[in-house]
């Protein structure tokens, strides 16, 4: 495959000039062809382009990149499941993120559910659905000031999901949020609020599994070829995808970076996935080259997250979906979990500030990032419940948030006799955490310990840190202090561990940090 420097492309030309139509014409020819005139020319800003490069699309080269401090430090992110499928998922079964494929399966109650609500596959299908996402009411101020407020350190939406559909001003497409549904340019608003506030930007990427997403539509609209721009040609079930598929796709992101200039991208499965069959390792190191390397020309520190083991071996970030990492790991990586359906789901119930708290102090303490979902309704609000849980989240870090941000992994990451699953998929058999159940954070110097009790002892009750006994951890203490609390609580150490005398009162809500100065 020829370097795919489509950024450049677009930097020197107009894309959507070149692009009138946007159904008809290949974006990816016109600019391959485009870069085949410059390079002919001698064009002088991509020959500068190219000579700034300093990663080849090759694992090997790839393997070079560092992952971020500032994602290290941040630890908290939240995103958005939004668009068309909300329209279908609100007050729909359960699964909502699948409507735009379940709604055409009739083995699904979402089958059913699309018949009585919008009408027959055949004559309302999913193009039609389309247009109903009007985003009336979003406010990207709004949710940036909410996701600020709730003590999130990087923020951004879902940019296009398995729907194919773009949640920002595409050349690639007309199925976008700019020329269907809301008319409205959605991740440029948000990025610029986003920023404004002092966080960092995500943008995350669902769409190399749109290939096989609508392939139940084939019976229905979706064979119609006037619509492939929304469905994917029409292919058999086992079919692997088509070149100009993963140009398109590889396309897509790199217009997203250029225009938006995310610091983290987020890849869905689909990347990797050797079962599913689809994006190729070429076009996915082709990938990591474009980004890595418009990082490098334009000095901006960056990363790739996503859920592949075999890559991770090589770059990004490991991602666990709904899960984490059972013990500490030297690596960073990151958990993205929800505060309840993906996509807004009234029949789906969240989870409750404290749970989140508790996983996000787990994640902490074994060198991970949580990053947490909110679907939004389709008219652009946010769930009143789930601003109610942001906010709850935002309280304790107010006051706990020296604890997490920042910190770096201590010898150990915790005790207690509470241990969790490992691995994607495994939060839904979590067990809940108690007092004895401890996590531990450190400063970058390794000066001060945090230590998080994942529970409020009985009246009272001392707390007991084994693993801060005589002869574990640092020679001598300095100092403990409970975060959240005005008063010095007292505190001795002998072979059984660190004692400490807790208040009658809780200084906070949920999880208890406290913090321990050490004596070099």
């Amino acid at each position: 495959m020829p370097e795919t420097n489509i950024l450049a492309c677009k930097k020197n030309i107009p894309l959507r000039g070149i692009c009138s139509m946007k159904k008809t014409i290949d974006v990816i020819v016109v600019c391959s062809l485009t870069l085949a005139i410059f390079a002919m020319a001698g064009c002088a800003s991509e020959s500068t382009a190219k000579s700034s490069s300093s990663y080849e699309p090759t694992w090997e080269s790839l393997a070079k990149h560092e992952i971020p401090e500032w994602f290290r430090d941040a630890k908290f992110g939240i995103y958005t499941h939004w668009g068309p499928v909300t329209v279908g998922s609100e007050d729909g079964p359960g699964g909502g993120q699948w409507y735009g494929r379940n709604m055409y399966m009739s083995n699904s109650p979402t089958f059913k559910y699309h018949i009585e609500r919008f009408g027959n596959q055949n004559k309302v299908g999913y193009k039609d659905i389309v247009p109903m996402f009007k985003a009336e009411k979003f406010d990207a101020e709004q949710w940036a000031k909410l996701f600020a407020v709730s003590g999130a350190k990087f923020a951004g939406p879902v940019a296009i999901h398995h729907d194919n559909f773009a949640m920002w001003d595409s050349a690639y497409t007309e199925w976008d949020s700019m020329d269907k549904g809301p008319k409205r340019d959605i991740t440029a608003e948000l990025e610029k609020a986003i920023r404004k506030r002092g966080m960092k930007f995500i943008a995350t990427f669902h769409h190399a599994f749109t290939w096989r997403y609508f392939e139940p539509s084939y019976k229905y609209d979706g064979a119609d070829p006037k619509y492939a721009g929304l469905y994917c040609q029409a292919h058999e079930p086992k079919a692997p995808p088509t070149r100009e598929f993963m140009d398109k796709w590889l396309g897509m992101v790199n217009e997203v970076v250029e225009k938006y200039k995310p610091d983290l991208t987020w890849f869905d499965f689909g990347l990797g996935d050797k079962k599913r069959n689809c994006i190729t390792p070429e076009y996915q190191q082709q990938m990591f080259a474009d980004y890595y390397n418009w990082a490098a020309r334009n000095k901006r520190q960056v990363s790739v997250a996503h859920k592949h083991k075999h890559i991770h071996e090589h770059t990004g970030i490991l991602d666990f979906e709904r899960g984490r990492e059972d013990s500490l790991v030297p690596y960073p990586w990151l958990t993205d979990t929800s505060v309840g359906p993906w996509f807004c789901q009234k029949s789906t119930a969240y989870k409750s500030v404290d749970q989140l708290v508790d996983v996000l102090v787990d994640i902490v303490s074994k060198n991970g990032c949580m990053l947490l979902n909110v679907g939004p309704a389709a008219d652009g609000t946010i769930p009143p419940q789930a601003q109610e849980i942001l906010l709850g989240i935002g309280d304790w870090l107010k006051v706990n948030g020296q604890a997490i941000y920042k910190t770096r992994p201590w010898q150990v990451f915790g005790e207690g006799p509470t241990r969790n699953m490992g691995g994607g998929f495994s939060e839904n058999k979590d067990k809940l955490y108690t007092p004895e159940d401890i996590r531990f954070t450190s400063s970058k110097d390794g000066k001060t310990i945090y230590a998080i009790v994942l529970g409020w002892p009985d009246v009272g009750r001392t707390v007991t840190i084994k693993s801060l006994a005589n002869g574990k951890g640092p020679e001598k203490i300095q100092s403990v202090k409970l975060l959240g609390y005005k008063g010095k609580p007292r505190w001795r150490r002998n072979r059984e561990g660190l004692k400490i005398q807790m208040p009658l009162k809780k200084p906070c809500e949920h999880a208890f940090a406290l913090k321990i100065t050490t004596v070099e």
